[in-house]
Formats: C-alpha cells, structure tokens, sequence
C-alpha cells in the first residue's frame, strides 16, 4: 500500500502558529510530520507522497531527517483548495490503493492492523461525535456507507458518525475524484457519488482521536509524542549543577545548562544549547526547543515553546509560544479562570469551548512582551507584536499590533496625598 499525506492547507483555525504549515511545529526537534511518516514506515508503507504548499517549506524541513528504506514524493498545491485537489495532485504516483491522511495523523500506526484488514473496497475511518454539525458525516447501512453530507444541519444529521481524515481508497476511485467540480469539500462530494455504485466501507474507532485544529490541541500531540518517543537521557556536553533536581522522564540535550536551585519535574523535553536559569521550577509536560533561555526564578509548567525564546523571570502555565520570542521581568500568564470553569477562546470571530479549565495563551513568532505584562486565559497573539509594560492582555492581538496600556505619572510637591485635600 501506498501513502498519500496532506500537508499544503492554511491551517486557519491554527492561528496564530500557522505561519507555516501546523505539521511543521516541532515537538522533540523533529516537526509533526516527520512522526506521521515514521507511523507510516513503521506498519510496511514504503513510498508516501506529500502534497505539500508551493515554499516547499515541508520538503526542506524533511530533508533533515531521512529515513532508510522509505520512498518519499513531493507535489505542490499551488493553492489550498481543499484535500480532494490535494489528492489529485498525487495522482501520477498512484498504483495501488492507498492510505489518505491529514500530516498530523501521527497515531495512524495505533490502527493500522484493523483498518487494513479490507482487501479491495474504499474504507473511510470514522469516530462518534456530539457535534455532527461541525464535520463530515457519514450515512450507514449494515457495514457500507450510504452517502456522506458535510456539517449538516442540527437535528438533519444522517447519523453521529464523522469522518477522522483518515481513508484507504483505490486508485478507481480518483476517476470519479477528477469529474467533480473543484470545490473545498469535492472528496467528500465525489465519495457519496461513488458509494452509489461501489462498495464503500467505514470502520469506526473507539474515542475521537486527537486532532490538531486549534493550538491548544497542541498537547494532547505532545503528549502521545512524549509517550511512545521520549526517554530519560542526559546528553554528553551538557552542563547541571549538583544542586539542580530532576524527577521522572527527562532529556536533555547536548549543550543544555541547567543552573543552580532548579528543579524539573517530567516527562520534559530540553533541547540543544537551553539555559536554564537559577531557582527555575520545570513542570512537566513540557517541551522546550533548541536556545530557549530563563533567567533566575522563571517557573514553566504543562507548555509548549519554540526556539530561541528567552524569558527574563515570571510564570508560564499551559501555554503554546512561537520561536524567538521575549518576556521581560515579571511576566505572568493567568491559565485558570477565577470562577474554574472552562477556557473559552474566540477563533476567527467564533467563541471555542476548549473543553478544558486550564488554558494559559498562544503566541505567534517573534513576539515580545516588556517587563510586568499579563496574559488573560485563552487569549490568541499574533506574531510580530509587541506588548509594552504592566499591560494586560485580554483579548486577541492580531499580526504586527503594538498594545500598551496608557498611564500617567505625577509629582507631589507636599505631603498631603490627593483625597485629604479639601
């Protein structure tokens, strides 16, 4: 079998760490869709295809880390115009049937056994969801899909079935996929077509797998990734101190100083040439890339941070940040509301239950944040933007913004302060 992966999209919803592609964050110093291939190889798929964006920014960053024995393609999608054109554009490497998968699918391994079981029919994976409204639904008879409708109605969905953008089809198929109009949701359209006249089967899966549609779903991708990748291990050329603490699953890369008094708690992830400042608290999970820098007191819990990001001394908890990003003294990130109930975070002018308590923020690439600035839970920064002192965020900044909060000093010439005077 062949493999087909994805990975040319926007990623919108991803905002505002889709400057590139979402398969291309990095997660132990590899990006995202390095793990959906190694899922891949590790189950007898030899040759994948990868539809990737017109930079070519997936083709470089793979070429970093080969793998032996594999056969990788790229093709361009010039522009995003939905995963069937994607498909189409893999075409002419196409002899067999194949696995279609979205590049985050990086747990694709964990059910390879039970979705390749059919020999010849298309077979659409699917998951039970509460909330038909916001995807692909499947329509059933027995074993066979019927039709498929994209985000019906609520109270008009065909069944509770949604498609998890995984799916084996044959190369037959991509006949029917080419007729149909280009449209975001051709496969979906050219699929219900197709299961008029063909065989058409679905298996579902237990749970809803993990997805990885807005930044938060960040971690429950580094989670699965620290589970079946991440090991205890201290790199040679790496420095800490004797009086530093470390519990539980820990790496630490070559390179990386960890200073006096600091205690980290895993499963973490340390990468190449960190400092760890003096007195820091690490708790885990928590993935660190390569040059990240802490000065004396910085506290880091449950987050993900990209490369060269610095801070000066503050708290971090349950958050996602860009690469070479700044936070001067004093930063604080508010990750719980004070009544505990769940984050709610505004995408594309649509309120998103995270469906989770805690939620610190996001922020895009090359932010920077003065000293005694505020993040308020579930607030979304762009990249580019600078947030003066003492200012609290508590709404989306978009790309570029410079936010700062107006505030007036005054000199006293007696000792009378203003209230007591008459």
């Amino acid at each position: 079998m062949q493999g087909v992966i994805i990975a040319a999209g926007q990623s919108s919803r991803f905002w505002p760490m889709n400057q590139q592609h979402k398969a291309l964050v990095h997660i132990m110093g590899k990006p995202l869709i390095w793990y959906t291939i190694r899922s891949l190889f590790s189950v007898g798929i030899k040759e994948i295809i990868v539809v990737q964006a017109a930079n070519r920014m997936v083709e470089k960053e793979l070429s970093r880390w080969p793998i032996k024995g594999l056969t990788l393609r790229f093709e361009i999608q010039e522009e995003p115009r939905g995963t069937g054109d994607a498909i189409l554009h893999a075409k002419k490497w196409i002899k067999e049937r194949f696995i279609v998968l979205n590049a985050e699918h990086l747990d694709v391994s964990l059910y390879a056994k039970k979705i390749f079981k059919e020999k010849d029919d298309i077979v659409l994976v699917c998951s039970e969801t509460k909330n038909p409204e916001l995807y692909g639904i499947l329509s059933v008879d027995g074993d066979r899909v019927v039709r498929l409708v994209e985000k019906p109605a609520k109270n008009e969905s065909p069944s509770n079935l949604k498609l998890w953008g995984m799916h084996i089809l044959t190369p037959d198929f991509l006949d029917c996929l080419a007729k149909e109009q280009s449209h975001p949701y051709s496969l979906i359209f050219a699929l219900s077509k197709y299961a008029g006249t063909h065989a058409v089967k679905y298996e579902k899966l237990q749970g809803s797998g993990f997805t990885l549609k807005f930044p938060w779903d960040i971690f429950g991708v580094r989670d699965f990734i620290f589970k079946n990748y991440l090991k205890k291990r201290i790199e040679k050329r790496s420095k800490i101190h004797k009086s530093v603490i470390l519990k539980g699953d820990i790496y630490i890369s070559e390179g990386a100083q960890i200073q006096e008094y600091s205690i980290i708690e895993g499963p973490c992830f340390i990468g190449k040439n960190c400092i760890i400042g003096k007195q820091n608290v690490l708790r885990g999970p928590l993935n660190l890339e390569d040059d990240i820098h802490t000065g004396t007191g910085m506290e880091i819990k449950n987050s993900v941070i990209g490369s060269g990001t610095h801070f000066h001394s503050g708290y971090v908890g349950d958050s996602f940040i860009g690469s070479d990003c700044r936070f001067g003294a004093g930063f604080v990130a508010a990750n719980r509301r004070i009544d505990r109930g769940n984050i709610i975070v505004k995408v594309k002018g649509e309120k998103i239950d995270t469906g989770s308590s805690y939620f610190g923020f996001a922020c895009g690439p090359r932010t920077k944040f003065g000293i005694h600035a505020e993040t308020m839970p579930g607030v979304l920064i762009g990249r580019d933007c600078i947030i003066g002192p003492h200012t609290t965020v508590k709404d989306n900044i978009e790309d570029g913004k410079k936010v700062y909060t107006v505030s007036r000093q005054e000199i006293q010439e007696d000792n009378i302060w203003p209230a007591e005077k008459k």
